[in-house]
């Protein structure tokens, strides 16, 4: 394969994550974890499902970083994962240490790449690993819209018994319960939603948005989603290894874009092999505007919560 991608974490979402990348052929992959003999058999169990799938890509694990050398994509799923009556912010303190080991050691051996977060609490693991790595804010970025809006467009369609291909919707804000959902932005076929759906139940699709991740623990018991934010992850990373521009809503880095500064705040902004090439304004209306300040408000408090380092 002409890329490289390094994916930390060989869990739920670290191994379907490796496995969806190497199936699409999008690139070689890396899978490092602690348990290393879980990471190695995992990616042996993968190789063997080659033959059968007709993939050519390979997947390595282990426990060792050196492999990793020369990432053109570093994916970061490693850390504690959320257990029912558990918020994301609980996680804060544990995944704080985890992610700062993970990003010194990518950092290391690819100086060059472009780091997507998915370990939470997203919004301040980003913070963690800016904090760590250096990086200028277009070579990290966090996976967060795409799984809330591929989730907000799931129940649209579900709702209006059409196409998924069809709906097109975005999130605002941090990841978590003050996440913003733009329902007046969303379109089916080029359709506005607002024209399809009562407002009654579009709130209530903007409130299960909102609740997606706890929604799936709860009926887990046991560990968090990882089909949908495995697919996330994928469609970033052909986003930016195939050059797309494609506008998806990530976790970025702002620096003035709507009136916000120095955080990780959910935004549309433009990937492409640069990585985020560009943040996209959208005009809100005060009442969004304000919902949206609510939720960075809600990620600053929990980067000042951040342990000193």
């Amino acid at each position: 394969m002409q890329y490289k991608v390094t994916v930390v974490g060989a869990g739920n979402v670290g191994a379907t994550t490796a496995q969806r990348i190497a199936e699409a052929e999008l690139a070689d992959v890396v899978m490092v974890d602690v348990l290393a003999d879980l990471a190695t058999g995992k990616a042996l169990d993968m190789m063997e499902a080659a033959p059968v799938l007709g993939f050519n890509a390979r997947i390595e694990g282990g426990g060792d970083y050196a492999p990793t050398a020369g990432s053109d994509i570093c994916v970061v799923t490693s850390g504690l994962a959320r257990k029912p009556g558990m918020s994301r912010d609980d996680l804060v303190a544990k995944n704080t240490e985890i992610i700062r080991e993970v990003t010194t050691q990518l950092v290391k051996y690819s100086p060059d790449t472009i780091i997507i977060m998915v370990t939470n609490p997203l919004d301040a693991m980003c913070e963690v690993a800016r904090r760590v790595s250096g990086f200028p804010r277009e070579r990290l970025i966090g996976m967060a819209g795409v799984l809330d809006a591929a989730r907000m467009r799931w129940f649209i369609a579900d709702a209006l018994k059409a196409s998924v291909e069809d709906v097109d919707a975005f999130v605002l804000g941090g990841h978590g319960d003050t996440m913003v959902p733009l329902p007046r932005y969303a379109t089916v076929n080029g359709i506005p939603l607002p024209q399809l759906l009562a407002a009654d139940t579009i709130e209530a699709i903007n409130t299960r948005t909102r609740n997606g991740g706890a929604e799936i623990v709860n009926y887990y018991k046991q560990g968090s989603a990882y089909y949908a934010p495995s697919a996330s992850v994928l469609d970033m990373v052909a986003a930016i290894l195939h050059d797309k521009k494609k506008i998806l809503p990530c976790a970025v880095y702002l620096e003035g874009e709507y009136g916000l500064k120095n955080l990780f705040v959910g935004v549309p902004a433009v990937l492409g092999r640069k990585g985020m090439e560009r943040v996209i304004e959208l005009e809100l209306s005060d009442d969004e505007k304000a919902q949206l300040q609510k939720s960075a408000d809600a990620v600053a408090d929990l980067v000042k919560s951040l342990p000193s380092f």
